[in-house]
């Protein structure tokens, strides 16, 4: 009988303040209706996402190598064109061709011969061996830097597009894959007008595109 009193109270108590306690309580949020992110959720937000397809150091690339709390053996180093780097007390350590996390482990194995537990970071500073060549009836021949992703259209637009005298119809795009050369066609004038664009490939490091 006590609780069917309070209940009358209440109900006008809300009248009188305009306020629909029923509504109220349908609106107070719940202990499960909005759970806080778990440590799952925490560390996939947090956590760094790493790619097979890692950058590969080549001739000419810059790079950060720091011993933690070893001075003498930390430098900054430059891929010399035989793929070797300098380091401390190591002496010629091969680059090219790895990771930057490859080559943490080769220093890491190499100086524990100096220090009890080394740790290495190696950081790419400058990327210098990621180039392309443009030569022959261009405004600007020479070499360029491969940053991201480029096609032969693109490349011949950095290097000023082509002179009056070029042969659009007969580009070549030279590369070597695996030691073996190869020769891709590149109809500039095709592909300007939306025409076989499949031959507009995707630029590599170390790609010759010849304009005659």
């Amino acid at each position: 009988m006590r609780s069917l009193h309070v209940h009358w109270l209440s109900v006008l108590l809300g009248v009188v303040l305009g306020v629909n306690w029923p509504v109220l309580a349908s609106q107070a949020p719940s202990a499960s209706s909005n759970p806080s992110p778990g440590p799952v959720a925490a560390d996939r937000t947090a956590g760094r996402v790493t790619s097979s397809q890692e950058y590969v150091i080549g001739p000419d690339d810059v790079l950060s190598i720091v011993f933690w709390r070893e001075k003498d053996l930390s430098t900054e180093a430059v891929v010399r064109p035989d793929g070797n780097i300098s380091v401390p007390l190591l002496n010629d350590v091969f680059a090219a061709g790895l990771t930057p996390d490859q080559l943490r482990v080769i220093l890491t194995k190499a100086a524990e011969r100096f220090v009890a537990t080394p740790s290495v970071t190696v950081v790419v500073r400058t990327i210098n061996s990621r180039k392309v060549f443009v030569t022959g009836n261009v405004i600007r021949p020479g070499a360029y830097p491969l940053s991201g992703p480029m096609d032969v259209l693109q490349v011949i637009a950095i290097a000023g597009g082509l002179t009056e005298f070029a042969d659009a119809k007969h580009i070549t795009v030279m590369r070597s894959d695996n030691g073996r050369p190869q020769a891709h066609k590149f109809n500039y004038r095709d592909v300007a007008q939306g025409k076989n664009l499949s031959q507009n490939i995707a630029i590599k490091p170390g790609d010759t595109v010849v304009v005659p």
